[in-house]
């Protein structure tokens, strides 16, 4: 399709899809916060567990880069 392969299109959906979803994560933890009345280190302790995620994601994708997968 549009001259890409199969492989292509689902790593392109794969990682667009997953960072679109993790974006929309981010705006969830953050109405979480505000309506729970969570303070600043409630918030900073719901982004930082939110955050170890994405980092796992992102480390995943830059170690798949730098092995050449």
């Amino acid at each position: 399709m549009f001259g890409y392969t199969e492989e292509q299109l689902a790593q392109f959906g794969l990682t667009i899809g997953v960072s679109a979803f993790i974006l929309y994560m981010l705006f969830i933890v953050l109405q979480l916060a505000r309506e729970s009345k969570a303070g600043k280190f409630g918030t900073f302790v719901l982004f930082i567990v939110l955050a170890f995620g994405m980092l796992g994601f992102v480390a995943k994708n830059i170690i798949a880069w730098a092995m050449g997968i």
